[in-house]
């Protein structure tokens, strides 16, 4: 008892996260892939990402974590006048930035490092909150039951 008596000693709970901060977070982390894609495409570099996976070991019988490689499909493309075009996704579908408006014109490829990033930047400020919660709502309504 003498060890615990040199301690601080509080009641604490854990902050419980709200379902939009959860839904910001994973967009967010979805655009870090896209942010490190388009540098590495910039840079001319390989791009490989990877995501932990368990599997169990053939010899031992026992489950163990490794890197698996996975695939990031660029949220850009180029339109028929030349210019780079991004769309948003949550999960598999869009997310209607504006009324109607579901691409940003980003221009040349030297810009959308910098576009991503301030895309990023209204993510985390809240600014499509409305947005992000319609894209997953229709996320959702695709695994209700018929």
């Amino acid at each position: 008892m003498a060890a615990l008596a040199k301690l601080k000693l509080v009641s604490a709970q854990a902050d419980q996260k709200t379902p939009i901060a959860i839904r910001r977070s994973k967009l967010t982390g979805k655009l870090d892939l896209q942010i490190a894609l388009a540098k590495a495409q910039t840079e001319g570099a390989d791009f490989v990402a990877s995501r932990k996976k368990t599997v169990i070991d053939s010899e031992t019988g026992l489950k163990k974590r490794v890197d698996a490689a996975m695939t990031v499909r660029p949220w850009w493309w180029t339109n028929q006048a030349g210019a780079v075009v991004l769309a948003l996704r949550y999960g598999s579908k869009p997310i209607e930035i504006a009324k109607g408006k579901n691409a940003i014109e980003v221009g040349s490829f030297e810009n959308l490092v910098d576009t991503l990033l301030a895309v990023r930047e209204a993510i985390v400020t809240g600014e499509l909150d409305a947005q992000i919660e319609a894209a997953s709502g229709a996320v959702r309504a695709g695994f209700k039951k018929k």
